[in-house]
């Protein structure tokens, strides 16, 4: 049913008409949409606002380091632990910085969207994690097996034990696909299952998957879990993705597109959530509110839900499968984790949600996916995240006072067609908060917010595990 918000949208201006190349039937993976680029202007516009984009956020980033023999142990090496790695040994002279993570193999993760929609390979997704770790740090290639707060320590797998003075937590999440009856890991890429969560090549798989339902057409089944995770948005685009796939390839009208929302709306920003319903209408893709995926028969190709009716299988030729997302299993049974509320069950790190710093041990802070907030499991968000955990720590050891304030900061470029997306941004107040106010309105389906999800994001982001952005 049409929100409150209806009547606000429709006063925005009207969604573009896609250039005739768009509508052309793109096969190879690699080939992107013929579109008209912008003026001249446009693009140096874009440029110097990408610039700015960039260079904010990095407090402190040309003081005089602080001398200290702090001991600081990052959990995790991925972008939130890279990126503060980053900023500490800049800001820092002396400290002992030890990175632990098991995965030789970084992983751009926002890139994995691209890969399954086909315009990009594997490798774009992938580089190598020492290329990352800063020279003044170094990495234990094991992970955390035990978390000891009260005695500022942690063990590895390999059963190394490490005190500290602080403790950053970026672990991470865990893809919970055993949590689905008859789901894993290996099944993607099979039996008209896809999943572009689990990493490149999966995502790689999800694509052919794809891929081949869009020859022929059927019923495709999209979703999400009723847990906490990374880039909300990302189901929701995968299902505009199939939707333009078809349409590109003359086959739409022999497809039922289904998404099985986990609530009673689509997106958790609501005006977002109601654009994204009046954009679903308008193409034909049927919503089915409350659904929470419980199982799945490969063989039989049918997915159970658990709704307020009782339960509902729903065949399918396709499906895009988001598995629950919790906390690693070392969080969840430490101390670090929320006692209680709704961030509780899935183990999420108990921390202040604006300074990032945990609310019963005042020398460990969380970043990233694992840190215990109502927003933030993306990507941007760790760009912001960062350089307020690391401004509290300097601050710390420095004998002063920080202000510096995380206010939920989260991007998602949602993408809606091949070429197309809207640059969705918000804060823990559901705001919506512009990064180019005036030339990129938020809920307009626009080229130029693809072209940053498509071309400009992945250089912000190198940088950003590099500590220069």
């Amino acid at each position: 049913m049409p929100s409150r918000y209806a009547a606000q949208l429709r006063q925005t201006r009207p969604l573009r008409t896609r250039p005739e190349a768009l509508t052309k039937r793109a096969r190879h993976p690699m080939q992107l949409p013929d579109v008209s680029l912008p003026d001249r202007r446009t693009v140096l516009k874009m440029a110097i606002g990408l610039g700015a984009l960039a260079a904010l956020g990095t407090p402190g980033a040309t003081a005089q380091p602080v001398a200290t023999r702090a001991r600081i142990i990052i959990a995790g090496a991925g972008a939130a632990g890279l990126a503060i790695a980053n900023r500490l040994s800049q800001r820092l002279q002396g400290a002992t910085i030890t990175l632990i993570d098991a995965r030789r193999a970084h992983y751009y993760q926002p890139g994995f969207t691209l890969v399954a929609a086909g315009l990009k390979q594997p490798s774009y997704a992938i580089s190598g994690t020492h290329e990352y770790v800063p020279r003044n740090a170094q990495i234990i290639e094991s992970s955390v097996a035990e978390f000891d707060p009260d005695a500022n320590a942690v063990t590895t797998s390999t059963g190394q034990r490490l005190e500290y003075d602080y403790l950053i937590v970026a672990t991470g999440l865990t893809l919970d696909y055993e949590a689905i009856e008859g789901m894993s890991r290996e099944l993607i890429g099979t039996e008209g299952i896809g999943s572009v969560y689990a990493g490149p090549q999966e995502a790689a798989a999800t694509y052919r998957s794809m891929s081949d339902f869009a020859d022929v057409g059927g019923v495709g089944l999209f979703g999400r879990p009723e847990t906490e995770m990374k880039c909300a948005g990302a189901p929701l685009k995968y299902a505009f993705i199939t939707e333009d796939t078809l349409s590109r390839r003359g086959n739409r009208g022999k497809a039922e597109l289904v998404y099985t929302a986990h609530n009673a709306s689509l997106f958790g920003v609501p005006i977002v959530s109601e654009k994204v319903r009046m954009l679903f209408e308008d193409r034909g893709i049927d919503t089915r509110y409350n659904h929470v995926m419980t199982a799945i028969d490969p063989g039989r190709r049918i997915a159970t839900f658990r709704t307020p009716e009782g339960s509902e299988q729903i065949g399918y030729d396709f499906i895009n499968v988001i598995p629950p997302m919790r906390a690693p299993q070392a969080v969840r049974q430490s101390a670090l984790a929320w006692q209680s509320g709704p961030l509780a069950a899935d183990g999420w790190v108990e921390v202040d949600p604006v300074t990032l710093r945990h609310v019963r041990y005042n020398n460990i802070f969380a970043v990233g996916d694992i840190a215990g907030v109502q927003k933030g499991k993306t990507a941007a968000s760790v760009k912001w995240q960062v350089p307020v955990a690391v401004d509290h720590i300097i601050a710390d050891l420095a004998g002063t006072e920080s202000d510096s304030a995380y206010n939920g900061y989260t991007s998602c470029p949602l993408i809606t067609r091949i070429g197309r997306a809207m640059l969705v941004e918000f804060d823990y107040n559901n705001n919506l908060v512009p990064s180019f106010p005036g030339l990129i309105p938020p809920l307009e389906e626009l080229w130029s917010s693809w072209m940053i999800k498509e071309t400009a994001l992945r250089p912000t982001y190198l940088a950003m595990l590099r500590g220069q952005a």
